[in-house]
């Protein structure tokens, strides 16, 4: 439903604008806009986060109108023009944009207002704002506004799956959203969105996956959590209770998966590769921190195994330039961490794997899905 003001459109259309990648204006504070956003949204703030705090002081302690009157004065010196000619370039690059600030009150429709005059067309505003927008994501997250079937890809640690799912259209990766790659050794170097982006992207790739018509959602077997980061409880209740599809591989090829993803990618991520080895060891010390987290895990003995061989690759990389030692310590992580772990949770299922098979078999059977 679209409501006509003077200068601005009010949509809460929310499920167009995710669906059809429209562009977005968050006029909130850098601080707000940090603590959660709409997905794919650009923050231009009418007033910066001690702006913010003091026309919420003064609105406060001396009511609504002098804390305006203190915005006003704050927007208007020298700031004014500089914000509209950037919404207006904003929308001049994607017309159909919506503006928002917390509730859709007073900061976006200033913002609407000036811009609407500058460009001499009506600006399109979201009705209730950001709070309007999170509240309708939060409940795209509910299992039963889901109609596909969600079929979950499973595997040893290495066995490729991530690399399947993004194989296929009707997929939707956790992982990339989650920014974290599902394990304890799953972090990359930048940090891990904070958990209302997180489930705000989630909900908004749920929403684009209706909108396509798919009628199987393909998932990777994770759990609740990925990294510090978690799903909604119904909603991993939902996923959880589809059909299993275990990817196998055999064992050195998830032992040169891992390597790839965990040494090569990881160490580019830190520099590492060229003529300074500051970085490699850099990445050295956040391994052996990961190692820590689950020391209890691997008992004292297998601790020290593996830490010994990590700290003997780096030095043998050092030497001759060649990463190939890390896959010492990579087996047998994969044989007395992640394989016995594993073989656990597959038996604690309480159905069957639908389908096991190598590669080329599952890639046949999701395609059917398709």
């Amino acid at each position: 439903m679209t409501q006509r003001t003077e200068l601005t459109t009010i949509t809460d259309d929310y499920e167009a604008v995710v669906a059809e990648d429209v562009g977005l204006i968050d006029v909130r504070a850098p601080g707000e806009f940090k603590n959660g956003s709409v997905p794919g949204a650009v923050n231009i703030p009418l007033l910066n986060d001690d702006e913010r705090h003091r026309v919420g002081l003064t609105y406060r302690q001396q009511g609504r109108d002098t804390a305006l009157e203190l915005a006003r004065q704050l927007v208007e010196t020298g700031k004014k023009d500089m914000l509209t000619d950037m919404w207006t370039a904003y929308l001049k690059r994607y017309p159909d944009a919506v503006m928002y600030c917390a509730r859709g009150g007073m900061r976006s429709a200033t913002a609407a207002s000036w811009t609407a005059e500058k460009a001499g067309a009506p600006v399109r505003r979201i009705k209730d704002g950001y709070k309007g927008f999170r509240t309708y994501l939060l409940g795209r997250l509910d299992p039963e506004t889901i109609t596909a079937k969600p079929i979950l890809v499973g595997g040893r640690t290495g066995s490729g799956k991530t690399t399947v799912i993004n194989s296929f259209a009707n997929a939707i990766d956790l992982e990339a959203i989650a920014n974290h790659r599902g394990s304890s050794f799953g972090r990359f170097t930048t940090p891990q969105p904070g958990q209302a982006d997180f489930e705000n992207r989630l909900a908004t790739a749920l929403i684009k996956h209706a909108h396509a018509g798919f009628s199987y959602l393909i998932l990777e077997d994770e759990g609740r959590h990925v990294g510090k980061r978690f799903l909604p409880r119904e909603l991993s209740g939902f996923f959880s209770g589809g059909e299993l599809i275990v990817l196998e591989a055999p064992f050195e090829e998830r032992v040169d998966n891992i390597f790839r993803e965990y040494v090569i990618e990881s160490q580019k991520q830190y520099g590492a590769g060229t003529v300074s080895t500051d970085a490699m060891w850099v990445w050295f010390e956040e391994m052996n921190h990961n190692l820590e987290r689950i020391a209890k895990r691997l008992g004292s003995s297998l601790l020290e195994q593996i830490r010994a061989l990590l700290e003997s690759g780096c030095y043998h990389q050092q030497k001759n330039g060649d990463p190939e030692a890390h896959k010492n310590w990579i087996r047998l992580l994969l044989n007395h961490y992640y394989d016995p772990m594993y073989d656990y949770q597959l038996k604690k299922r309480d159905k069957a794997p639908l389908l096991a098979g190598r590669e080329l078999v599952v890639m046949q059977y999701l395609r059917s899905l398709a």
